[in-house]
């Protein structure tokens, strides 16, 4: 097997140490760095998408392979040559206002994250008027908005609202998700996309940049 099939490896089992040490011994190689991430890192992510989405793997070891990835892009990241290192795109992501869940949120946050998409985590309980400030500042391609209680899904339409009375919703494409959300409330409120789980959301996001 090779140290490339190894770290795919690694980051399915979630072996932060492992997956750093293969990465560094790659790199002292020679390898080029994004081949390490796109073979290896994002390769196994992917492979935790897909057996998560038929329910072979739960959320706890989702995030155990989420964090051995981020131990191997520490290593590889910084060595990327500026025009390696633009992401896919640039995805702001945000609970919505009223909501304080996040696990969702950091699942897809961390499965973006490993299909090599930047993520800007706002955080929870984000008001449109603070999404409207992120859109200005860092210019993303997605947004992705969401939501764990019935109550707070208005949030999302008002979010929609205030992109589009600021001029900035043409700019980017809007994805919903959590458990009370479903594509038809997406549709009423204009979203771009609706995803049900992490893959779903890395799915959709790379359809909205390719």
């Amino acid at each position: 097997m090779s140290k490339m099939e190894e770290i795919v490896e690694e980051v399915i089992t979630g072996n932060v140490d492992g997956v750093a040490e293969l990465a560094q011994e790659l790199v002292d190689e020679g390898t080029n760095p994004s081949e390490i991430i796109k073979n290896g890192l994002v390769a196994g992510m992917d492979i935790v998408g897909a057996r998560f989405k038929k329910n072979e793997m739960f959320v706890p070891e989702v995030l155990i392979a989420a964090k051995a990835m981020h131990a191997g892009m520490d290593i590889v990241k910084p060595l990327l040559t500026e025009g390696e290192s633009s992401s896919a795109a640039t995805v702001i992501m945000a609970t919505v206002e009223g909501d304080l869940h996040d696990i969702g949120k950091n699942l897809v946050a961390m499965m973006l994250e490993g299909a090599g998409f930047e993520v800007i985590d706002l955080g929870v309980d984000i008001s449109a008027d603070e999404f409207v400030e992120a859109v200005k500042e860092h210019q993303p391609d997605i947004i992705g908005l969401s939501a764990l209680l019935t109550t707070t899904m208005p949030a999302m339409e008002e979010t929609i609202k205030s992109l589009e009375e600021a001029g900035v919703r043409d700019q980017v494409k809007v994805m919903v998700g959590g458990a009370p959300v479903s594509q038809e409330f997406a549709d009423e409120i204009d979203a771009d996309g609706y995803a049900a789980d992490g893959s779903t959301a890395t799915e959709i996001a790379r359809e909205f940049v390719n």
